[in-house]
């Protein structure tokens, strides 16, 4: 794939992304602020912002935000949500160049967001922009795929239907991965948090829509897809909705 087919993938995904994807648990937030080095006085680069989720977080804690988003749409939808924050600021860069100074932030965060990257080019560019001391914190929202009748039939729709649902994701980008490279020798330590987030049957399929794999209106998979995600909800909802439960993974480190 592509540098720029990573950048354009969620383009025609934006409204389902804004209404549909799942925040991030505030325990990650503590933990980022209490042990990582986070504070109120920090300049965070959020690189992948995407539609502003975890920025938003960020402004909560009193942080400053320089956003970067190069996929056009998605920063738009940060920016509406964003743009009237003084402390939120906006930009097109991308994390194999972000166009901002040298020694300009404090810290970085990519959330869901990592695993697009050019990875080698992204450590280089983080290096140069990070103030001494900085750390480096990648977080997923990592959805479970077992453990309830929900989780595991709804992975097997992904299975059957996804266009490119085995090729995509952060499945492959591991501890032992990261440490070889991208982290500073030593690193990263890893923090895992609960999450889950309870959908009706609109915000499953809008959840499901959100993800770049999910065959769109007009590709022969879009129908039956559909036809057999409103059979697993009709099955397995209780009192009118699914939970899907992630393990939020941060790991967290200099480069």
């Amino acid at each position: 794939m592509s540098n720029l087919d990573s950048k354009e993938r969620f383009t025609d995904r934006v409204e389902s992304y804004v209404l549909y994807r799942p925040s991030y648990p505030a325990a990650a937030l503590d933990f980022l602020y209490k042990e990582v080095g986070f504070s109120e006085r920090s300049i965070i680069a959020d690189i992948g912002a995407g539609t502003g989720i975890f920025s938003g977080l960020l402004l909560d804690r009193g942080s400053r935000v320089v956003a970067l988003e190069p996929n056009e749409a998605m920063r738009s939808a940060a920016e509406k949500r964003h743009s009237s924050h003084p402390r939120y600021a906006s930009c097109p860069g991308s994390a194999e160049r972000t166009g901002l100074s040298e020694e300009s932030v404090h810290h970085i965060v990519c959330a869901q967001s990592f695993h697009w990257f050019d990875r080698p080019a992204a450590r280089e560019e983080f290096r140069r922009i990070l103030k001494p001391n900085g750390h480096v914190a990648l977080v997923w929202n990592s959805r479970r795929t077992t453990g309830t009748p929900f989780l595991e039939q709804f992975e097997q729709l992904l299975l059957e239907y996804g266009t490119d649902y085995e090729q995509v994701g952060h499945k492959y980008v591991t501890r032992e991965v990261l440490e070889d490279t991208f982290f500073a020798d030593g690193g990263p330590s890893l923090e895992v948090f609960a999450a889950e987030q309870r959908l009706d049957a609109e915000g499953l399929k809008g959840r499901l829509l959100s993800s770049s794999y999910c065959p769109l209106p007009g590709h022969p998979h879009y129908e039956p897809m559909m036809e057999k995600l409103a059979r697993i909800f009709k099955v397995c909802s209780v009192n009118g909705t699914v939970t899907m439960t992630y393990d939020t993974e941060l790991y967290w480190g200099s480069v």
